[in-house]
């Protein structure tokens, strides 16, 4: 084989994680170069169905998983995102994910201490949107669990959203718990007012923040699975955005992170409407549970051999 057909093979097969993969795949396409067999073949780490034994072992639960190849449990993020968003705020209208709304709504709070004539009272709705802040932080510091263990291995990714779905039975736990109704009347009537309720705006927030900070590890076009305005911005920059006759990963990427968070948020109120707060929260679970199996399925990275932890033990 000569030295062009070499160089035209490490070009294609060097293509790097994360947001860049898009990049170098889309300008493969554009330059001809030719596909390698690996790339017309199966890969045996697809091949679940042929050698089932293998999904099990050491190696395989500590190897990272292909960023490229993550679409569905991320989409998955980023649809419990809105799904969780939505019960918190139709509730007690403060968010659980999205923290920015919260920072300010903190910020207004001691602003009112200076306002004439002077509001020295801490609001119900201000004291839910610093527990939401503080918990969803918290859930976010338990991510650095995975810098240890391997932020892109099937062993943190399984363990880390399992530990988001234990977090929303909580939640649902103390919401069922509470007693109190799953639907505010009107912004300055929240429906959430007793302790077991901020238990459960802390779950969902904590597990909320979990997911957000394993998101952004996994390093794809997603960006992050909780707040999508930098998403929205890069989609409307992408310079490509109009080129509907080729899948361009991205821009489609951003599409589906956006169209699986609103979704997520309609489902939830839907859920809230008919099966109450707890309950939807208790579906929550399940789903998160199924994403964390999900995680065990998707293919790795070529050539990854399991973590340098995993290697040594």
């Amino acid at each position: 084989m000569s030295t062009n057909s070499h160089s035209t093979a490490d070009k294609r097969d060097h293509v790097p994680p994360g947001p860049h993969y898009a990049e170098a795949e889309n300008k493969v396409e554009e330059q001809g170069l030719p596909r390698p067999a690996s790339d017309m073949t199966m890969r045996p780490t697809t091949q679940f169905w042929i050698s089932p034994s293998d999904i099990f072992t050491r190696e395989h639960f500590f190897s990272d998983v292909n960023p490229s190849k993550s679409t569905i449990p991320l989409a998955a993020f980023c649809f419990m995102t809105g799904y969780i968003d939505a019960v918190v705020f139709t509730a007690i209208f403060v968010w659980a994910g999205f923290q920015t709304g919260n920072t300010v709504q903190l910020s207004l709070a001691i602003a009112r201490l200076f306002s004439k004539p002077t509001d020295h009272t801490f609001h119900i709705s201000d004291q839910q949107a610093l527990c939401s802040l503080l918990t969803f932080n918290g859930g976010a510091f338990i991510g650095r669990i995975g810098d240890r263990m391997g932020p892109q291995t099937r062993a943190w990714l399984m363990l880390g959203t399992f530990i988001q779905a234990l977090f929303t039975m909580a939640a649902a736990l103390a919401a069922w718990k509470s007693g109190q109704i799953s639907v505010a009347t009107d912004r300055f009537n929240p429906a959430w007012t007793n302790a077991l309720t901020f238990v459960a705006v802390g779950f969902m927030s904590a597990s909320v923040g979990l997911q957000g900070i394993m998101g952004k590890r996994v390093n794809t076009q997603f960006a992050t699975t909780v707040v999508l305005t930098t998403v929205w911005c890069e989609l409307m920059a992408d310079p490509k955005l109009f080129k509907w006759n080729h899948w361009i990963i991205s821009r489609d990427h951003k599409v589906i992170a956006i169209f699986a968070l609103f979704l997520g948020g309609f489902v939830g109120r839907a859920l809230v409407d008919q099966i109450g707060a707890a309950g939807t929260l208790g579906v929550g679970c399940g789903i998160r549970t199924i994403v964390a199996v999900w995680w065990l399925f998707v293919p790795s990275k070529e050539g990854a051999k399991g973590s340098a932890k995993a290697r040594a033990a």
